[in-house]
């Protein structure tokens, strides 16, 4: 189940039913605390960064033993999240009933604080190449920036990755012209938020981090009263 961008204004109500129901909850350890006061009672399985395969296998290990699980992403479970992590690992003749119930995603929560950004067709790209090769991320920009897509940067930067930014706004910068608006969103609709317009050619690494969305424009996207906006063709 997918929390959103972890504040309750924006948990759905069918994910809220989903953790009241549930007995054990399964998740990355900040994760839970978003939600720390909706677990009284229940049993909690909690890890660390890059503990996803275990957290998994634990949640499967309840359900045969007939508890009722909630393994918790934020955004949306099925948008680099636990969802498919499950599925995997669930052999094809299981009789585990599965369900994923949905949540805000960090690219529409972003583009929800920017404006609106995604009104045509668009790509959302993760840079960690903890799990895909960094050759198949380049080829991945290089299509969609030649496809004049606007363009979702999720995982653009940690404390220890700085390259894959830098290659990826080289890429875009080659493609696009400096002028190009983007929209720099760090804890989405969180209390700690903070949004910043800026554009492709002055947009600074520095002030990105694992907590930040990348909102890059494509030709139909303009800054319009302080909101960055992309026109879906209407006027025409």
């Amino acid at each position: 189940m997918g929390l959103g961008p972890g504040g309750r204004d924006h948990l759905t109500p069918a994910a809220l039913a989903a953790l009241r129901m549930a007995d054990v909850v399964v998740g990355y350890r900040p994760y839970l605390e978003l939600v720390s006061d909706l677990l009284a009672g229940k049993r909690t399985v909690a890890s660390g960064m890059r503990e996803e395969v275990p957290r998994a296998r634990a949640a499967i290990a309840e359900a045969r033993r007939g508890a009722r699980v909630a393994v918790v992403s934020t955004g949306d479970a099925g948008i680099y999240g636990m969802a498919g992590l499950v599925m995997e690992l669930l052999p094809d003749a299981c009789d585990i009933p599965v369900e994923v119930v949905p949540g805000i995603t960090a690219a529409s929560a972003a583009a929800a604080c920017l404006g609106a950004p995604l009104m045509n067709d668009f790509a959302a790209i993760s840079l960690s190449d903890l799990l895909t090769p960094w050759a198949v991320i380049e080829r991945r920009l290089r299509a969609a920036a030649a496809g004049d897509f606007v363009i979702a940067l999720y995982n653009p930067r940690s404390g220890r990755r700085h390259e894959p930014l830098a290659r990826a706004l080289a890429i875009l910068r080659a493609e696009r012209p400096p002028e190009t608006p983007v929209g720099v969103v760090r804890n989405a609709l969180r209390a700690e938020q903070t949004v910043r317009l800026t554009t492709l050619g002055a947009l600074a690494e520095a002030e990105v981090d694992m907590l930040t969305t990348v909102i890059v424009g494509n030709s139909m996207t303009a800054v319009r009263g302080g909101r960055m906006v992309t026109a879906r063709g209407y006027e025409r």
